[in-house]
């Protein structure tokens, strides 16, 4: 596609247009924003970031091919070496915030042609965007999704892999417009507070049918200030669907009419609501008295799905489902609502499918090589999550009368403030606390785990839960397949095993290398070295 046939005078309004050096109409073959991933024809954006700015990496991209370069900091054509008669330079305001006008244009608008669902919140996203695109596929219906853990362009779901739960603009376009090539009507998408944030502009030309809010809690404060500004980024979703809505006016009636999902339980709920004038519809899994329209009356939780009623109104019906942890049934009743109003059909018709729909890979994800104690995988990472998880699993192991061991570290160069609130949940609930690496990005891992250790109490501080004492219920060892040998080790027969922070991630990322990572393939790896070994011994 030539620049002009994308580049109209309305995208560069949109893009914060200053000039433009060059006054060619080259052929674009690609929007990249990675110098590294430049072949003849790209147009490159040159992003300043947190550890390496964009605008240095101009040459290499010109030596690659790149026709047109969009940054925003003033530049000197004449200072670059591999500049031809027919590159194309232009300066807007913010490179990060252009991609997004730019990206749809080029695409041909792909967001305006599917029916879309967005899913924010703090924790839940991703499982409940996975569950809404199973039940939209179980229904009959073509739709693709984009996630932190896999996507899909219409067809079956392939891993991510991008490190981003909402990827940039660029990202984003390109999958929606796939999915529009594969015939798909609808899709869904897991939005970040980052991606919904004005600043990263990621989602700025993506406008939803239904918006979902999971829950809202203490996150990612190191990029958003606040837990006000926090929530009022993941809000944007909410008030897209006014966008939406004014879109529609005129439009068939078949087309769905914009609507909010929104769990009731959050403290938040009424918020959400407010800052939009669509319709909103609520779920409940804990508010007895909740008039909520679909509510959780009761749960029968196993190691393997759940079993419960839901009150949808003046109905009543079951769901079964094989989704480890009872925190799932919300997402269930989430992705219910989600579904029933994009196809217009009541929740108690697509209930019956739920029992088909399969976990997300690293959520709650139960790891069998015949050991004799029960390994669980899951991303938890927040104390909202840590409060989700540890509470039903206590009360299902004191019934069996075994042990927790949690293992689980916290991000470097992310919000400090969770670091000890989660070593006091995991304390307060765990039998055995073992503390080894995340992500350590630029910080020291030796002094996140002490933070997390501050949490749990020790000898001298054991008012903490179960008050964890240093190297008996209490373990740092920040090489994390070494730490997960420990865990195994100490485990009993009838003992849970928790693996937490990691679950779908493929590295941990320390402060000069990324190494390369599977937790699930880890803990399957240590635990045949153990069963070989106590065979071994038992010889």
């Amino acid at each position: 596609m030539r620049l002009n046939d994308f580049f109209t005078p309305e995208t560069a309004r949109r893009a914060g247009y200053i000039e433009k050096n060059g006054g060619a109409n080259p052929f674009v073959t690609a929007l990249e924003y990675d110098s590294r991933k430049i072949r003849e024809g790209s147009l490159y954006f040159a992003l300043p970031g947190l550890h390496a700015d964009g605008h240095a990496f101009i040459e290499d991209a010109l030596a690659k091919g790149a026709k047109v370069i969009v940054h925003q900091k003033k530049l000197n054509r004449a200072d670059f070496s591999g500049v031809s008669e027919d590159t194309v330079f232009i300066r807007t305001e913010d490179a990060r915030f252009a991609m997004s006008p730019m990206a749809a244009s080029y695409h041909g608008f792909p967001a305006k042609k599917l029916i879309l669902a967005g899913v924010t919140g703090t924790e839940g996203k991703s499982t409940t965007v996975y569950l809404i695109w199973q039940l939209l596929r179980l229904a009959g219906k073509k739709a693709g999704f984009i996630s932190t853990v896999q996507y899909s362009a219409g067809g079956e779901a392939l891993w991510n892999p991008e490190h981003q739960t909402t990827p940039e603009a660029t990202i984003i376009h390109l999958h929606l417009a796939e999915m529009l090539k594969n015939g798909a009507e609808y899709a869904v998408i897991e939005a970040s507070s980052h991606g919904l944030s004005r600043r990263t502009n990621r989602l700025g030309d993506v406008i939803f049918d239904a918006a979902v809010m999971t829950n809202v809690t203490h996150e990612h404060l190191e990029f958003h200030g606040t837990w006000e500004q926090y929530r009022d980024d993941k809000a944007n979703l909410f008030r897209s669907l006014d966008s939406r809505a004014a879109e529609r006016t005129g439009q068939a009636a078949a087309n769905p009419l914009p609507f909010g999902v929104i769990n009731a339980d959050d403290k938040s709920a009424v918020y959400f609501a407010s800052v939009t004038n669509q319709k909103t519809l609520m779920f409940s899994t804990g508010l007895p008295d909740s008039t909520a329209d679909l509510r959780l009356k009761s749960i029968d939780y196993s190691a393997g799905g759940n079993r419960y009623e839901v009150s949808a109104r003046e109905k009543t019906f079951m769901v079964e489902d094989q989704l480890p942890g009872a925190f799932n049934a919300g997402n269930v009743l989430a992705a219910l609502l989600v579904v029933s109003g994009l196809l217009d059909k009541p929740a108690e018709e697509l209930a019956p499918l739920v029992s088909s729909l399969v976990p997300v890979r690293g959520r709650m994800t139960p790891v069998i090589r015949g050991q004799p104690f029960e390994v669980l995988v899951d991303y938890a990472h927040t104390p909202s999550s840590f409060q989700t998880i540890f509470p039903p699993l206590r009360a299902r192991l004191d019934q069996s009368g075994g042990r927790i061991i949690s293992l689980f570290g916290s991000a470097g160069e992310r919000d400090t403030k969770k670091r000890s609130e989660q070593g006091a949940i995991a304390a307060r609930y765990s039998d055995v606390v073992i503390l080894a690496d995340e992500d350590p990005r630029g910080e020291e891992p030796a002094a996140i785990l002490e933070e997390i250790a501050a949490g749990c109490g020790n000898a001298s501080n054991s008012s903490a839960g179960r008050g964890m004492r240093r190297g008996e219920t209490l373990f740092l060892i920040p090489d994390r397949p070494a730490a997960i040998r420990k865990a195994f080790s100490m485990a009993r027969p009838g003992d849970l095993t928790i693996l937490l922070g990691k679950g779908h991630e493929n590295s941990i990322i320390y402060k000069d290398h990324t190494m390369k990572y599977d937790e699930i393939a880890e803990a399957e790896k240590a635990l045949d070295e153990l069963i070989a070994l106590t065979k071994f011994n038992s010889d």
